[in-house]
């Protein structure tokens, strides 16, 4: 997307919506809780060098409380905006902007952390707007504290004003563009009245298969079952991917290692027979969801299989020498 952010122009035009899957890696060990993911699904809106802030964050308030899209209640949402720094200033533009909808003071916090990119060292990036919901099953509190874990992150517009050179210097853009992301897991669980995302619909039958596999109850094992969902999930993604990742101790290739591994641990928490196909019934699963969508599960099927089955068959030798050597 980089050269259609600085001005070149895109084929399908300046307004885009698309759907994608992501993979975080930097809070792999917070998997485990209610809202936590390594691969998500992301909706996305773009503008690029068409509408900005004010467009977006209205249609963003629109999508998340009107009737006619997802009636959320505006009494539970609130929101970021960036605070500036030295780069950049405070967003007013965005702050009354949402004031103009009728969101309190008390439900907007000024961050500096509200900035987004460049993807790498240098290219488009800019402030961002948060918008929260509140899980909690007391009272929406007045105020918004955004350290509380209980306002769940659902959606993000970043607004693409500026561009970071290898200097360091920001100066701005010819074009101002804007990415939003939603999380598709979030939303959905919100929606469906549930504070735990592997309670809502999108991990019901995954759950649930883990329970016939161990032969226990979710409740009681839920951060077992959720890092063995996520992680199967995600490395089946991965392993499918053409780009061709393979478990190594380096790069890549140790993230998708590190995932089975961790889930073959947790599988062991649970007391499941390791040295039966437990790995496939799940990956199979996964793979029937979301291969409508993700052509390259089908695909590469075989190929998802055989690495999960050769990792865990060497993290089995693994852990036999070291208990032999203990």
């Amino acid at each position: 997307m980089v050269p259609f952010l600085l001005g070149a122009p895109h084929p399908a035009g300046k307004r885009l919506v698309n759907f994608q899957k992501c993979i975080r890696t930097g809070d792999i060990e917070e998997v485990g809780d209610k809202v936590h993911l390594t691969l998500f699904e992301m909706l996305g809106n773009w503008s690029i060098g068409d509408y900005f802030k004010e467009h977006a964050i209205k249609y963003s308030f629109e999508f998340l409380t009107s009737k006619e899209w997802l009636g959320l209640d505006l009494n539970k949402l609130a929101f970021t905006v960036f605070a500036g720094n030295e780069n950049a200033p405070f967003d007013e533009e965005a702050y009354n902007t949402w004031l103009s909808l009728g969101v309190s003071p008390n439900k907007i916090a000024k961050l500096e952390a509200n900035w987004w990119g460049p993807a790498g060292t240098t290219g488009p990036c800019g402030p961002d707007t948060e918008m929260f919901y509140w899980t909690g099953s007391e009272p929406t509190p007045e105020i918004f504290d955004p350290e509380n874990p209980l306002w769940v992150e659902i959606w993000n517009d970043v607004f693409m004003q500026y561009n970071k050179n290898a200097d360091g210097t920001v100066n701005e853009l010819p074009n101002k563009n804007v990415d939003t992301g939603m999380g598709v897991e979030r939303t959905t669980a919100i929606l469906e009245g549930v504070n735990d995302n592997y309670q809502s619909s999108i991990w019901s039958d995954v759950i649930a298969l883990i329970e016939k596999i161990s032969n226990l109850s979710y409740e009681g094992h839920e951060k077992e079952m959720r890092i063995i969902a996520d992680h199967l999930r995600t490395s089946v993604f991965i392993s499918a991917d053409p780009s061709g990742i393979k478990p190594s101790n380096t790069d890549q290739g140790y993230i998708l290692r590190r995932l089975i591994r961790r889930s073959i641990r947790y599988a062991k928490n649970l007391n499941i027979d390791i040295n039966s196909n437990w790995e496939e019934e799940i990956a199979l699963l996964i793979i029937s969801k979301y291969s409508k969508y993700y052509t390259e599960l089908e695909t590469n099927k075989e190929v998802v299989l055989s690495v999960l089955l050769n990792e865990k068959i060497k993290f089995n030798r693994t852990l036999e020498k070291g208990l032999r050597e203990f």
